[in-house]
């Protein structure tokens, strides 16, 4: 809450956003309707839309409250594109796909005639995702070759990487397992500088092993997204992927593939040494190798209240 507070003191929208974003789920209904009224009037005044964007989210998901209509309002008031933007990404977040896709298809039109190509890009881009999440697969690449045409043309190298790596992702969805990984890996040799397009990269590989049940192998890129993550943005990303895979080997039982692996962790991540050492102990207990006693020494020295929660979670998997 105090970083969140100094933001606002300091009508920092960029930092606003960032810990916002990672720190919705620490508080309380009331602390977050205090958080976004002030949020809300910070990115009205700054007119930073992605902002609001999330605001309007937050107060929608969360407090049941819906306040799309006055974003809908300042659409009609102001030509802006990053406006116009947002509200349709904000759409597409909510669940109101198809809405989604009307007022980008709106906004495409205008941007193609203007001739504004990073926007069109940009677009694109995000309409390729809305089709992804419906499983329109081959549409979805159909987009992503459009924007990828674009931010060639635009010579946007960097965005072009991450979209090469969604476009990998998107074509395993597709069927094409092989070429998908091909495509992700094409991307490697020129992003070894780039810690966040390096996470968005192995969480991708992460999620194509997990889906073929490989869970060694997701383990194993969830640690490289880890160490890439480390002390930015992506790590609490690059964390709830590697609980998901942990989750899903609890409620399968497979405990055996959680103590043979979590030395990796253990090894690499001192500063979650002890939240490690508990999860193994949890997954040697579950597997009947060790006592109870012992798994509550382990859980006792895990001081981080988030952390305790995770392995409440993973104790109380089940079938």
């Amino acid at each position: 809450m105090e970083e969140l507070m100094k933001a606002i003191q300091e009508k920092n929208c960029g930092e606003l956003k960032r810990v916002l974003y990672y720190r919705v789920d620490d508080l309380s209904d009331e602390q977050l309707k205090e958080v976004l009224e002030k949020a809300e009037e910070i990115a009205k005044e700054c007119n930073d839309w992605e902002l609001y964007k999330l605001v309007l989210y937050y107060y929608h998901e969360i407090l049941g409250i819906d306040k799309i209509s006055e974003f809908e309002k300042l659409a009609k008031e102001k030509d802006e594109f990053e406006l116009k933007f947002h509200l349709a990404d904000l759409y597409y977040l909510i669940g109101e796909l198809e809405k989604s896709l009307e007022l980008f298809r709106g906004l495409l039109e205008e941007e193609v005639a203007k001739g504004n190509v990073e926007h069109a890009a940009r677009i694109y881009y995000s309409m390729a995702m809305i089709h992804e999440e419906i499983q329109e697969y081959e549409k979805a690449l159909e987009l992503i070759e459009k924007a990828e045409e674009l931010y060639e043309k635009m010579g946007d190298e960097r965005e072009l990487l991450r979209l090469r790596i969604y476009k990998g992702y998107v074509t395993f969805e597709a069927g094409d397992t092989y070429r998908g990984k091909a495509i992700i890996a094409g991307v490697l040799p020129k992003i070894l500088e780039d810690r966040e397009l390096l996470v968005e990269a192995h969480l991708s590989f992460e999620e194509i092993f997990e889906e073929y049940e490989d869970y060694e192998a997701a383990l194993q890129e969830c640690l490289y997204a880890l160490v890439y993550g480390r002390g930015t943005d992506y790590e609490d990303i690059a964390f709830g992927a590697l609980m998901d895979v942990l989750w899903q080997l609890f409620l399968d039982d497979d405990f055996e593939t959680v103590y043979l692996n979590i030395d990796m962790f253990i090894n690499a991540f001192p500063e979650w040494a002890d939240f490690f050492e508990a999860v193994k102990a949890l997954a040697l207990f579950k597997d009947g190798k060790i006592e109870d006693e012992e798994v509550k020494k382990a859980i006792e020295k895990v001081k981080d209240p988030r952390l305790l929660e995770m392995l409440e979670l993973l104790g109380e998997a089940e079938l």
